[in-house]
């Protein structure tokens, strides 16, 4: 019998799929996808101009306060609190430190401890330790540090209540309803991972007392883990640049920023009267900021003023943070938009600063640009030629950014590649978590407190030979970061064969990050108990 050739009996269906395909794609790219691009990429080139101006302020800004020596602190008179001999400790305001804790079996003794070697007349200093655990021996370890530094004469209260309502800020309120409270002057708070130097207090009460258009005196953070991992470098970059710059700009120009929710000291009459703590957001630290701020008070940021504390350096822990400092600013946005606009105590110069810089520029449009036209809308490019994004737009505005942004943190300058690369897989959960926060979806009050390591893990690195973790595909890997890499890889591989920009050179380098945070191999592993 003649035999048939195979393609006669069976024809070859995937190109004729492949063929459907081209025919269809070329169909609608025209009329429908290259419309679309474009308007895409001229919004993406919208907010990167708006951000990029913002850094370039804050930089002149910046660059101004150091030439000319005009730090946030000269625009305040500071003064020792002199010693009475009639008034004896009398003349010392009353101040309260509250350290609020969830579960903080590894560092509850260092914020305890630090706080109770606060320098300060004894009988005009209360510790109050506003323990909300759900674990009984981490809540009974607690209950007797605090016997135990109360056996040595200091005055701390061991507080706790029968619920979590209302997280961080519900428990601050509901320490702020004690009794002994009303015959304070300041509050102070500090998270349980952080550990202020004994001269915490002289360096910071005394703004408050000799101006009374104060409300709140900020200190910088420390971070005592930035040289853990590769992550923890990263994310000291994006901090330092925070406090260095953006903290650093607020206090000099309007007296504002937002609280970073510890290593501060409050005036109470001025938390009082801007309402108090409200959980109606994760951020109940810049809501307080934001409304005590319309009522005409004042901040000062003291960046010389250093607080040691610990990052978070595990990826399951940094993700959650993230999550909750990116939702929580945009929804609160949405809640105080009006409020602002509205308001009378203020110029309007500085609510165009809290809405259009504050908010817009720094809470929205650099989380939403920077994954959307990065790693979304530029690699889109590749594949539909028609649509080009000009060179201004993807090479210089961002490196002017990154290089701004990198003043922060000098000695950490040759891992700027790293940090790039890092920062827009991080984009990817902060853009999500920033639409959450302006529709109000399903995670929008999502508190998940970040875990701390302390010494922890070296202890258990120490006390036992290494071995390989355990392999938990919700905890190690995600799904949306390999997504995404995926996609770069494919727009990569795209540009080496029909390109001619060159894109394939960063496109496979931010696939390459995203597909190592992707399969979780990024921050600190804990060995498992």
């Amino acid at each position: 019998m003649d035999q048939f050739p195979s393609t006669t009996i069976f024809p070859d269906t995937t190109d004729d799929l492949s063929m459907q395909m081209a025919v269809i794609w070329g169909q609608i790219k025209a009329p429908l996808i290259v419309p679309l691009l474009k308007l895409a990429v001229v919004v993406c080139l919208i907010m990167s101009v708006m951000l990029f101006i913002e850094r370039v302020y804050m930089g002149i800004v910046i660059a101004l306060v150091k030439l000319f020596g005009r730090k946030p602190d000269k625009s305040f008179k500071w003064e020792a609190i002199k010693d009475d001999v009639e008034l004896g400790n009398s003349a010392y305001p009353m101040v309260l430190v509250q350290i609020p804790m969830y579960n903080e079996r590894e560092v509850y003794q260092l914020s305890i401890g630090a706080a109770c070697g606060l320098s300060w007349p004894s009988d005009r200093i209360v510790i109050q330790v506003l323990d909300d655990s759900t674990d009984p021996t981490i809540k009974d370890m607690v209950e007797l540090e605090c016997q135990r530094w109360a056996s040595k004469g200091i005055n701390i209260k061991y507080e706790i209540r029968d619920n979590r309502n209302g997280y961080k800020a519900g428990a601050l309120k509901e320490g702020m309803k004690h009794s002994y409270v009303k015959h304070c002057d300041y509050v102070v708070i500090f998270d349980a991972d952080f550990q202020p130097e004994p001269d915490f207090l002289w360096r910071t009460i005394p703004f408050l007392v000799h101006n009374p258009e104060l409300a709140l005196v900020q200190a910088r953070w420390k971070f005592v883990n930035a040289d853990e991992c590769l992550m923890t470098r990263m994310q000291e970059m994006s901090l330092d640049y925070h406090f260095t710059v953006e903290q650093e700009v607020g206090s000099s120009t309007y007296s504002f920023f937002g609280f970073n929710g510890t290593a501060g000291v409050w005036r109470i009459s001025a938390l009082n009267e801007a309402g108090g703590w409200k959980d109606r957001t994760t951020v109940e630290d810049m809501d307080l900021a934001v409304r005590a701020s319309l009522k005409g008070w004042k901040f000062l940021y003291l960046g010389s003023l250093k607080v040691k504390n610990e990052l978070p350096s595990t990826l399951k822990a940094y993700r959650y943070q993230q999550h909750r400092w990116s939702c929580g600013p945009a929804n609160l946005f949405r809640k105080m938009v009006m409020e602002i606009i509205k308001n009378e105590k203020v110029s309007t110069w500085k609510k165009v600063h809290v809405i259009y810089s504050f908010f817009v520029v720094r809470k929205l449009v650099a989380h939403i640009v920077t994954f959307i036209f990065y790693c979304v809308i530029l690699p889109a490019t590749v594949l539909v030629p028609e649509v080009e994004v000009p060179k201004w737009g993807a090479v210089y505005i961002p490196s002017i950014i990154t290089i701004l942004n990198a003043v922060g943190t000098p000695r950490s300058f040759h891992l700027l590649v790293f940090w790039i690369l890092f920062e827009n897989v991080m984009s990817l959960h902060r853009t999500k978590a920033t639409f959450i926060g302006l529709l109000e979806a399903g995670r929008v009050n999502e508190w998940i407190v970040t875990e701390k390591l302390g010494d922890a893990h070296k202890s258990k690195a120490a006390a036992k030979a290494p071995r390989k973790p355990r392999f938990r595909f919700g905890e190690r890997l995600h799904v949306l970061e390999l997504s995404v890499g995926a996609y770069l890889f494919f727009c990569g591989c795209y540009d080496v064969v029909f390109g001619k920009n060159h894109y394939f050179i960063y496109l496979f380098a931010q696939a390459i990050a995203f597909f190592i945070m992707g399969f979780g191999y990024v921050g600190t592993i804990v060995p498992n108990s």
